[in-house]
Formats: C-alpha cells, structure tokens, sequence
C-alpha cells in the first residue's frame, strides 16, 4: 500500500508543481487511464454490495423461463464475474447476506440489514455508497426500513429485477450495473435510500411495485421519481423532503426485535375478526386500509385498549387527511404512505418508545 500511496503522491506534487514561483514545465491533469492501475483504483468510489437473493439472482437451466426459476441460485460472486463493467465505475467489494425470495426477508433480517450496514460505515469509512440486492415483492419495505434507520448520507441504493439473471433478454444484468453506478454518483449522496430499476431512481419512501411482470413495475405514483441512470450520465431533478437516514430520530443500535404491526384491508361488509385475531395474536399495532361499519368500530375499539392505529387506504395515491376527531380517539392518519409502507414506520416507531398518538401522528407527518 504504501507504493501506491507514494506514487499517488508524487503525481498530486507534479500537480501542484504549477504554483511554485519557479517555472516548470506543463503538467497533464490526472486521470485513471494517465496512472497505473493500483493508482487508478484509488481514484474510483468504493461501493460495497449486500445480496440478498430474489429474482435478480434468480436461476433456470431454461433461458426463455421468466416464471418457475429458483430465486438465489446465483451468489453475488457469480453475478459480479457477469458484469465486469461495474469495475469502471467503482472498486466493488461485496458479501452474500441472504440468498432468498423476497418473501423470505422479515423483521430480524431488515434490522439485521441496517445493524450490518452500519457498522460497515464505522468498520470501512472509506466506503462511498451501498447497493442492496432484493427480490422485488418486498424491495420497497425493506429500501424505506433502511431510509429510515441508516445514519448516513451516503447512498443506499436497493436494486431488483423483473425477470431472473440466467433469462434471455434479463433486466438483471443492466439493473445491477446501473445501481452501481447511481450508487457511485457524488449527486447521489444526501438522498437516502434509492430504488433503481429500468434505468429510473425511485426514493425508497415513495417507490411502489406496480406490476406483477413488467419491467417498469417501481414508480412513485403522484410524487414521480427523482431521476434516471441513462447511458450518457446520471441524472436527478428532485430531492426527498421527508426525514430519512442522517436526519432520521431512529437510533436502532439496540434494537433487538420488531413488534408485530399488521395490516387489515377493508370491503364491503369487511368482517371485523380480523382485528380481535391479530390482536390475540400479538399486534401491538394495526394498519387499517379502509373498511366496513364492523370494521371501523372493531378499530375504534382496539384504540381505546391501546393498540396503536394507523389509517392508510387501498387506493394507489393520494392522502388520508389529518383528522382531529379521529386522533383523539387514538387513531393516527398516514397521510400518502401506503400500507406496507405504514406499517415499517409505525414498527419502527413502538421500537424506538413513540407510543402517544400525538408522537406517532408527529412522526407520520414527519417521514
């Protein structure tokens, strides 16, 4: 280490070499390709890369099978091997966390994710942006746990795809190369977690799956995404207002365990079992996405015994408005979260101790 230091060293004083009073001959400005490779190395971002499995590293001896592959049979080794071309864009280093489906990862892992991203950042400062592989089904929660909880403004870049690595005419190969560079990006930084998919950028707060096959599945519905990985560069035309990562009031460094929130969808003449069973079964808190005169009584009721409640909807987009009546009988509004969405939050928030309505409809105002 200490000759590349050396020679990284003497090409910063030729540099500098221009401000001296005494005239010296002209010096080229340094760049990767005008170094040695150890040198050049130096000069590219380290980005650091937890796999997870899903889809993305999903494998079939068939190459025309999009559906029925195994999820994970590729480690981020061998994916890494397939795509040489994030080495000119970052010094990569990486590690196999899981290698799983999506619906495989649950409270211990995200918290697991974040505790393991974190001490990366204290263990290797040098690091200049993660990227996270997930399967897609539940991307979107575990990128806005980790918006959320990872103390930094270093990117957090979480990248899936639609159709397995092994398959012709995948995402997979493409999607991974540009999180790497997304995640590389000095623009990148101060954002928190970001979802990129199909050459878009997504905030993990406001990123939603929308299509059970299509590529272009990830959007942020009403919000619109932040900006794109093109081919020429990457690019942003927005920044996320809510509190997320360095801004965040989440310290999770003792967090041992997640309580159990669960979500009830409504219907017409929605049944309001659900809410005595979810509650007998543990809940300390439920996400209600609309429902039915039983239903909303069962609820109301349920508020009044201290379970925490969060009024989201079912609809795609839009706000469910702050409601003063509604919070004095312990229910908090969700705003434009969706439910999946609301419920990591309201998690989230009963693990760090915020258990007064008005704490937790502080909190959903705030993130």
């Amino acid at each position: 280490m200490h000759h590349l230091r050396t020679a990284l060293g003497l090409h910063l004083v030729a540099l500098f070499a221009g401000c001296a009073s005494t005239p010296t001959a002209p010096v080229e400005a340094l760049s990767p390709s005008a170094v040695s490779a150890p040198v050049a190395a130096l000069l590219k971002p380290k980005i650091h890369i937890f796999a997870t499995g899903g889809t993305i590293s999903g494998g079939s001896s068939d190459r025309m099978k999009l559906s029925g592959y195994k999820a994970g049979a590729f480690t981020i080794e061998q994916m890494l091997a397939d795509v040489p071309e994030v080495n000119e864009v970052a010094v990569v280093t990486h590690e196999q966390f899981r290698n799983v489906r999506s619906g495989n990862i649950g409270p211990s892992d995200i918290l697991a994710l974040a505790q393991l991203i974190q001490k990366t950042l204290t263990d290797q400062p040098d690091i200049a942006g993660f990227v996270v592989t997930h399967g897609t089904g539940t991307l979107e929660q575990t990128a806005y746990f980790l918006h959320l909880t990872v103390r930094t403004d270093k990117p957090i870049v979480i990248v899936g795809s639609m159709r397995p690595w092994s398959a012709f005419g995948t995402d997979a190969h493409l999607n991974l190369y540009n999180a790497v560079r997304v995640a590389a990006h000095p623009e990148s930084r101060g954002k928190g977690a970001l979802v990129v998919l199909n050459d878009e950028i997504n905030s993990a707060r406001d990123a939603t799956k929308t299509d059970t096959l299509r590529v272009e599945t990830f959007t942020s519905r009403e919000s619109g995404f932040l900006g794109y990985a093109d081919p020429d560069k990457v690019v942003f035309y927005r920044v996320p207002e809510q509190r997320h990562t360095f801004k965040s009031e989440f310290v999770i460094d003792d967090v041992k365990e997640l309580p159990q929130v669960d979500i009830v969808y409504g219907y017409q003449d929605a049944s309001a079992a659900p809410v005595a069973a979810l509650i007998a079964d543990g809940a300390k808190g439920i996400v209600n996405a609309s429902g039915s005169p039983a239903l909303t009584a069962a609820l109301r009721q349920a508020a009044a015994d201290g379970i925490k409640i969060v009024a989201s909807d079912n609809k795609g987009q839009g706000r469910v408005l702050n409601n003063p009546a509604r919070l004095a009988e312990g229910i908090v509004t969700g705003d434009n979260l969706r439910p999946q969405k609301a419920r990591i939050l309201l998690q989230l928030a009963l693990a760090c101790g915020k258990t007064t309505p008005e704490e937790l409809q502080r909190i959903f105002d705030q993130y």
